[in-house]
């Protein structure tokens, strides 16, 4: 007997949907993340300046922070289209540590940073809600 949600969708179709969204929106956030690094470490007027700031990098060095992590989580993004459990363990830590770096690099791209904390929760969830294969 399979189980059907309220719209009639099996929950195995809904829960894989959910998964390639994940894999999907780590994609597109490593994407984004690539482009913010190589606008930092080409120290673009973009970013905004904060002088006493505790966690206090120059542009490029969050530059080259978020160009590794954005290559990471499309890597990792790319892994996630296997359903397997490696790939969705590292698709929530890599998720949570580019939270992390993002809440860090509030005060040099503020609207970016919090956009993406967001969006990278929406991973995280969308992993975690995903049961493991039988």
């Amino acid at each position: 007997m399979s189980s059907t949600t309220r719209h009639g969708e099996s929950a195995p179709a809904v829960a894989y949907g959910l998964l390639v969204f994940a894999a999907v929106m780590l994609i597109v956030g490593g994407i984004l993340d690539i482009l913010r690094g190589i606008m930092g470490i080409h120290q673009d007027a973009v970013f905004v300046s904060t002088p006493d700031y505790l966690f206090k990098f120059d542009t490029t060095g969050w530059g080259w922070i978020h160009l590794i992590a954005g290559a990471v989580a499309i890597l990792v993004g790319v892994g996630l289209f296997k359903v397997s459990l490696w790939a969705r363990v590292l698709g929530v830590i890599v998720a949570a540590v580019l939270i992390l770096i993002n809440f860090l690099s509030i005060p040099y791209f503020p609207l970016w940073s919090i956009v993406a904390i967001a969006f990278y929760g929406f991973v995280i969830w969308a992993i975690c809600v995903v049961r493991a294969p039988r």
